[in-house]
């Protein structure tokens, strides 16, 4: 009977332990597939270090790698994206895309600066939000509308805009060179 016992308890270790010894062999199976592949018996880390070490030199001739520590510190991967970078970007382009000198200027942040009467015409003095300054004459094109008339006083602008719907909206905008309490410049 003990030998019965003790046949059946090594059978059942062995089942236990069969699993567990595949498991350790199959974690092996990669490196001795590597060492299948490579035939070289002699010292593969130093020759791995050395044509890493090759690389890198070829990659950063000015001797980067001595500054941050040895050369195989930093492993780069070549068409993966950073993990922790976002997905979403929240940098917004703030500033519009507006052509250069006139034509660039957008009524609603022009600023009067004078008028100048010129032999029979009118000439005006205007500045943008980054302080540059421009001279406008009556029927001259702007971003978003036209120079209607200009006075000693002010300007009058036709802006051309668009509703919410989508339908062209024209209104004339006057913009004075001294605006009076609550009038917006």
């Amino acid at each position: 009977m003990t030998m019965a016992n003790t046949s059946a308890k090594l059978l059942a270790v062995l089942a236990l332990a069969l699993p567990l010894a595949t498991g350790g062999w199959a974690q092996d199976a990669p490196a001795m597939a590597m060492k299948a592949q490579n035939p070289k018996p002699s010292k593969p880390h130093k020759a791995a270090r050395a044509q890493h070490a090759k690389a890198a030199a070829a990659a950063n001739p000015a001797g980067a790698g001595a500054q941050g520590g040895p050369a195989g510190d930093k492993i780069e991967a070549v068409g993966k994206r950073d993990p922790f970078a976002p997905l979403i970007n929240d940098k917004k382009d703030t500033g519009q895309h507006l052509p250069p000198g006139k034509a660039g200027l957008v009524i609603a942040t022009v600023r009067v600066d004078g008028a100048v009467r010129s032999g029979n015409a009118m000439i005006a003095v205007v500045s943008n939000p980054e302080q540059s300054v421009y001279f406008i004459r009556e029927g001259d094109r702007l971003y978003d509308g036209d120079v209607e008339k200009i006075g000693l006083d002010g300007v009058t602008f036709k802006e051309n805009s668009k509703d919410a719907f989508g339908k062209p909206v024209e209104r004339m905008v006057t913009k004075r060179i001294y605006a009076s309490a609550g009038e917006q410049q």
